[in-house]
């Protein structure tokens, strides 16, 4: 069989070897990259091709898509357009699955089960069911018992969960993805061996794009992701993440909390209207919590992730249920509300205006915007060594040491000795970083994605290789901040990570005090407390006004030094 799929791969994929001549002719388009007409008909072909070679090669292209330090923007761009054009299994082998899974019979497990999947993907496809309150596991019991009981809930969805979604992996998927892994892996070692590909380390990226399929084809990591999560975030009302129903979560099948919502793509055509900001603020300081506090990062934050829910404050629910003598169940009450104010938004999804009145309406009546994150089979935590080489470029950044920064980022890239010209990358870095000091206090100007961006361009002229979790947290910032622009044009990542520096600090200030040192600190020599500090001060006189200036130099908080 493995014979019979290599053959098969390489008559699918001869057209582009055949055809890489026509990478050198056509006119430059200015618009795509400025990239040959004929260059972008071979990108096409790529994608067209990938699609063909099934669910191994789609995630394959998609993870390419997301390595814009190795492959041209406009490739990386094209292939994140790949869609999966696979059938759905049929539904008698999902109820197996299922069946096998509980150890139960399917009707005595269900009320409802929706046999048409509400979503389909190269490895695995979704349902919508809702189960019997009998089958509900302990986990989730306990926690919505314990959280009517209590005023400390922090979260909006305490009444009993019986509506879910079930992720089921596609019969046979996982063999032949193991089967396409080998093959890959034969094609990059014969790559590897030409001397301009070397730096690319291709056997490496393809062991580690491996780990990351077999990650996606075990949905108990996806379950335990979703638990590390919703701990992570327990604190944080404007944030939500689905239960999962780990006693009945399998290697092939996840069962979770069924999340209603506006996906954020609805938000981002028509605007948020008086919630922009919010939202955008939420999605960003949620990221920044993610990478600085917990170094565990969702690595997959695309619009199509994430969902947006309204919810009333308790005192306002209080207040209105008072209003109409009307004390029921506060939980169910909440649910109600949010119900209401989906159904309110959903009936005016193909009217502007209209969408922009019902937000203005929540509003008024006291809503606020709740973000959802989906689909968390895959996330990034930086190992020691790389938190370490974080903190090292992170440092020679904050100084604005941009020539130490580019150093280092080749020093400690494991093919280094292959980067080309790496003192003119050195030299580009300190540009970058100057012009990135020059507008330290425009708040709204600094766009560190683009900056990000330039990176990116850089190391891949340069051929400085950079580790993947480096990349994926890059990618996730520029997409994070993208989004957050669209919603609010004036928004500044710096200063959204004041108030997760400002809790950092605390936190670690805390520890050092119980345990007499501070011990594995992020802050570690003084790293993020110096660009704490910066940004601070970068804050302050952002805001300072000239009357705040005239007035402190007249009380002598300001002197002019003697000349």
């Amino acid at each position: 069989m493995t014979t019979c799929r290599f053959a098969y791969l390489v008559l699918l994929f001869l057209p582009l070897i055949v055809g890489a001549p026509v990478l050198l002719i056509g006119r430059r388009v200015p618009e795509n990259d400025n990239e040959k007409t004929g260059t972008l008909l071979w990108y096409d072909l790529l994608v067209r091709q990938m699609e063909m070679a099934g669910p191994t090669f789609i995630k394959l292209g998609q993870w390419a898509a997301s390595r814009s330090d190795i492959f041209p923007e406009e490739m990386c761009n094209r292939l994140s357009k790949l869609h999966s054009a696979v059938d759905p299994h049929p539904f008698s082998k999902t109820k197996l699955i299922i069946e096998e899974n509980f150890g139960l019979p399917f009707e005595m497990i269900f009320e409802e089960f929706d046999p048409k999947p509400i979503g389909i993907g190269s490895l695995a496809q979704v349902y919508k069911a809702k189960v019997r309150p009998e089958i509900i596991p302990p986990s989730i019991a306990d926690e919505t018992t314990s959280s009517s009981l209590t005023e400390k809930k922090t979260k909006p969805h305490s009444p009993l969960v019986t509506d879910v979604a079930i992720k089921v992996l596609h019969p046979n998927v996982d063999k032949l993805i193991r089967r396409d892994l080998r093959i890959l892996m034969v094609f990059a070692k014969i790559i590897n061996e030409l001397p301009t590909m070397k730096w690319l380390s291709l056997p490496e990226e393809v062991a580690r794009f491996g780990e990351m399929m077999q990650d996606h084809l075990d949905l108990r990591i996806e379950a335990n992701n979703l638990k590390i999560f919703r701990m992570n975030f327990k604190d944080r009302k404007s944030i939500n993440f689905p239960r999962p129903f780990v006693e009945y979560t399998m290697k092939d099948m996840l069962i979770e909390e069924y999340e209603s919502g506006i996906p954020l793509k609805r938000f981002l055509e028509f605007g948020g209207g008086v919630f922009e900001r919010t939202i955008a603020d939420i999605g960003l300081k949620a990221f920044l919590h993610m990478l600085i506090f917990d170094n565990f990062v969702h690595a997959d934050l695309h619009p199509g992730n994430i969902l947006i829910t309204f919810v009333k404050p308790k005192k306002i629910m209080n207040f209105w249920s008072n209003f109409i003598n009307n004390y029921n169940d506060k939980s169910a009450e909440h649910l109600d509300d949010s119900k209401r104010a989906l159904q309110l938004l959903k009936s005016h999804y193909n009217n502007k205006k209209q969408w922009e009145e019902a937000l203005d309406r929540l509003f008024q009546e006291g809503f606020q915007p709740v973000i959802t994150y989906l689909d968390t089979g895959l996330v990034t935590s930086l190992n020691a060594e790389n938190r370490r080489n974080f903190l090292d470029l992170f440092r020679a950044v904050a100084e604005f040491d941009g020539y130490r920064a580019g150093r280092l980022m080749i020093e400690r890239s494991k093919v280094g000795h292959l980067a080309l010209d790496g003192e003119m990358f050195a030299l580009k870095m300190q540009d970058l970083v100057l012009k990135v000091k020059s507008m330290t206090l425009a708040l709204s100007k600094i766009r560190i994605s683009e900056i990000l961006a330039t990176v990116l361009q850089m190391v891949r002229k340069h051929h400085v290789k950079l580790e993947g979790d480096f990349v994926n947290v890059m990618l996730s910032v520029l997409l994070l901040e993208g989004i957050g622009r669209q919603l609010d044009p004036n928004i500044d990542l710096l200063k959204s990570a004041l108030p997760i520096l400002r809790q950092l600090g605390a936190q670690e200030a805390k520890r050092g005090v119980v345990d007499g040192k501070i011990r594995e600190l992020p802050l570690e020599d003084g790293v993020f407390l110096k660009f704490w500090i910066w940004l601070e001060a970068r804050e302050w006189v952002a805001n300072l006004s000239w009357d705040d200036l005239k007035e402190m130099m007249f009380y002598k908080h300001i002197c002019w030094p003697d000349i």
